[in-house]
């Protein structure tokens, strides 16, 4: 279904924008696609931190379009008072960056994110690692702020014993916060949290791998999706 936005730049826009994304990840869909392209095309500049949702959602198009692009088809979406945005610009947008930094003897416009590193990125990856280590003097970690998707199995599992079993996760540098459900479809909520950790002690893949999709959580966890990642 086409959506309409009207004035996304406008603090009344921004604001409708806002509660729009209140219960949503992305514009249309459940996943990145050409009509979030469309809408962060259409702003003119990161919106305020006081627009929570559309905040959350711009970081994590942005995280988007510097790591793979978005490829997901559109559902429709216009946004009035601006110039309507041509599907070759809008692909072109998603996958600017990623051009930018891929090899230039790559014909292919697709980024395999699966493939074997080359000595430039392997050469890259280790300079990182000794940045890290140079850093690791520092007396104050850095911490994040994570917003996860959490989805049970079906529509029968109890939602609120997957949010005790979830928050019955804990270790040093782990912070649950607020939580929330999340119609899916046909009966089906999936629980969206917020959670804080220290970058030192905690790594979401494995909290993901190794106890929330784990036993005994997996009984009600059927999976989790990082929405969205940010450095405090």
């Amino acid at each position: 279904m086409a959506v309409t936005f009207s004035g996304v730049n406008s603090p009344s826009g921004l604001k409708k924008l806002d509660e729009y994304l209140l219960t949503r990840s992305y514009i249309t869909g459940y996943q990145a696609s050409k009509d979030d392209i469309t809408v962060h095309a259409a702003l003119s500049k990161p919106p305020s931190s006081e627009y929570v949702n559309v905040s959350r959602w711009y970081n994590h198009i942005e995280a988007l379009l510097r790591i793979c692009g978005v490829s997901g088809e559109s559902c429709g979406v216009t946004i009035e008072g601006s110039a309507p945005v041509i599907e070759e610009a809008v692909a072109t947008s998603a996958v600017a960056d990623t051009k930018a930094s891929a090899a230039e003897d790559d014909d292919d416009d697709d980024v395999d994110l699966f493939g074997e590193e080359t000595e430039e990125e392997k050469k890259a990856a280790e300079e990182r690692a000794a940045a890290v280590k140079a850093s690791g003097k520092k007396k104050e970690s850095g911490k994040s702020s994570v917003l996860m998707d959490v989805k049970p199995w079906d529509d029968e599992t109890d939602m609120k014993k997957l949010e005790e079993a979830v928050r019955g996760v804990q270790m040093e540098g782990l912070l649950w916060g607020a939580s929330k459900l999340v119609p899916v479809g046909y009966g089906i909520k999936k629980m969206q949290i917020m959670l804080t950790i220290v970058d030192d002690l905690v790594s979401v893949d494995n909290l993901i791998e190794d106890h929330l999709t784990a036993e005994p959580v997996n009984e009600y966890v059927q999976s989790c999706d990082i929405v969205a990642f940010n450095k405090i």
